[in-house]
């Protein structure tokens, strides 16, 4: 039985494998072609990646600031743009009523924006990033030097000249001057911390050497009256008569100035015809300088002493003016080297 029983099995085998086939032919497509041989397609699916979104740009944290300037929530691009423009803003200079408005570059000044924005990006909400700026010392003293040309004024001294044969002492005006050290720290302190002022700049005031209200004594000697006039500054303080040049031996006219001043002098003879043989003479009652000589800066002309009192009121020296010694000695101890003399004709 079990030899009768193959046949069957194979049978069976034969007629499941027939059917796998035709149900694998019945999942193929055919399409007719122009050709005689039908041609088989399959569809294939793909399948595409969609495009990543661009990530936001980044921005510094809220509240941070660069040398003052607020950069939170700015892009560093926008950050650096901010800072930069912030610090190329010109420092207002204020001395008195004269205003100057350099830019930093004209200082020396140079920021570093970059690094400070770096630092910026990495920084905790509320950060205040120091912006570094160095400044090149050679530009900001020259820039400084240039203020003192502009700021400083030298004092103006009193003068004095003759008004109706009187002394007029015109007006003393003081001077001012760039205080340049204390400038050029506040300048570069403007700088450095990216502020831009006003930076008030300090004037030191300078006082005149002669003023007005202390001029000193003035001498006016009036040739054709035989006098001495002396003033404390414009106030006429007192008069003495004198004796002045013969008239082949004038006393010069003009505006001098006290230039030596001796007590006992000696005489010397003056290199002139008249003195021609004589010898020097020295201090005592015999000297015809008495006992003060008050050279002037006309050559050879001074007031001084003589011991002949008879001569007061003439014109009878040779080209001095003589005045009596103890008012000589008086008129000595009241002025200076320096004190001016006027001789006018009258």
């Amino acid at each position: 039985m079990r030899r009768a029983f193959l046949p069957i099995l194979f049978a069976l085998g034969f007629l499941a494998a027939g059917g796998l086939s035709a149900g694998v032919v019945a999942a193929t497509t055919t399409t007719a072609t122009t050709g005689t041989e039908p041609t088989t397609t399959s569809t294939t699916t793909t399948t595409s990646t969609p495009p990543t979104p661009p990530s936001p740009p980044s921005v510094i944290a809220d509240g941070v600031t660069i040398g003052g300037v607020p950069v939170g929530g700015l892009t560093p691009a926008a950050a650096t743009t901010a800072v930069r423009a912030a610090f190329a803003r010109p420092v207002a200079l204020v001395a008195r009523k004269a205003r100057f408005r350099p830019l930093p570059g004209k200082l020396g000044a140079v920021a570093y924006v970059e690094g400070a924005v770096a630092r910026a990006r990495a920084a905790a909400a509320g950060t205040a990033v120091p912006l570094k700026v160095v400044v090149h010392g050679k530009k900001l003293r020259s820039y400084v030097r240039f203020l003192s040309h502009k700021l400083d004024h030298p004092a103006v001294d009193a003068t004095v000249t003759l008004r109706n044969l009187r002394p007029w002492i015109s007006k003393d005006r003081p001077g001012t001057l760039l205080d340049a050290r204390r400038a050029t720290r506040s300048v570069q302190r403007a700088l450095v911390t990216n502020r831009r002022g006003p930076v008030r700049l300090r004037l030191a005031r300078v006082a005149a050497h002669v003023r007005r209200a202390s001029f000193g004594p003035v001498i006016v000697i009036r040739r054709g009256s035989h006098a001495l006039y002396l003033y404390r500054g414009m106030r006429l303080w007192r008069t003495f008569g004198v004796a002045v040049g013969q008239p082949i031996y004038p006393t010069p006219l003009g505006h001098f100035t006290i230039a030596v001043m001796w007590r006992n002098p000696w005489w010397y003879p003056p290199n002139s015809s008249w003195a021609a043989g004589a010898s020097p003479i020295p201090p005592g009652p015999g000297n015809p300088l008495g006992t003060r000589w008050m050279g002037l800066t006309a050559p050879g002309v001074g007031i001084h002493g003589t011991p002949d009192a008879a001569s007061i009121g003439y014109s009878a020296s040779h080209g001095c003016i003589r005045m009596r010694i103890p008012e000589a000695e008086w008129l000595f101890d009241r002025v200076a080297v320096g004190t001016p003399v006027f001789i006018v004709s009258a």
